[in-house]
C-alpha cells in the first residue's frame, strides 16, 4: 500500500479581548495585567503561556498546565509547544497560588532557569515569570534578577 502523507498549514487565529483591544506588554504590570484576565482564585496551580510578537503584542495565552494543591509539573515541551505554533517571538509565563501568597518557591525559580535556557536554544526569550493572583498582583523574577 503507498503511503499518504497529509501536510497540515498552521494557521494563526487571533481573538480579541474585551472591546478589541490589543495588549501590549511592556512592563511586568502590563504583564500581571492581562495575566489577571485569565488567572481566577483556583484551587489548584494554574500555568499560563503568554505568547507575543515582536512588537511585544500578546497573539495567544495558553493554559498550559493545572497542577495539584501545591505544586505544578512544567516541562519546556508544553511551554514552547504553543510558543512554536502561534510564530511567538517571546513569552511571558506566569501561575498563581491558591494560597493567594506572591512569594516563589524553590521550584518556581528552578522552572524558571529551566524554561529560560530552553527558550535560548530555540531563540523564542523568556520575558519574564510572573506569580500573580487575582487581584493583579504580582512578583516578578525577572525585577529579582532569576530572569
Amino acid at each position: 500500500m503507498e503511503a499518504v502523507y497529509e501536510i497540515q498549514r498552521i494557521k494563526q487565529v487571533i481573538s480579541e479581548l474585551e472591546g478589541g483591544e490589543q495588549y501590549l506588554v511592556r512592563s511586568p504590570q502590563d504583564g500581571a495585567r492581562v495575566a489577571a484576565l485569565f488567572i481566577g482564585e483556583d484551587d489548584r496551580e494554574v500555568f499560563f503561556v503568554m505568547c507575543l510578537n515582536t512588537k511585544n503584542r500578546v497573539i495567544a495565552v495558553h493554559r498550559c498546565h493545572v497542577g495539584a494543591l501545591n505544586s505544578s509539573i512544567v516541562h519546556p515541551r508544553e511551554v514552547f509547544k504553543s510558543a512554536i505554533l502561534n510564530n511567538a517571538s517571546s513569552i511571558l509565563v506566569y501561575h498563581q497560588h491558591p494560597s493567594q501568597d506572591l512569594m516563589p518557591s524553590r521550584e518556581d525559580i528552578e522552572v524558571t532557569g529551566r524554561l529560560v535556557a530552553a527558550g535560548k536554544l530555540i531563540g523564542i526569550e523568556v520575558l519574564d515569570h510572573l506569580i500573580i493572583n487575582a487581584k493583579a498582583e504580582y512578583y516578578s523574577l525577572k525585577e529579582k534578577g532569576y530572569v
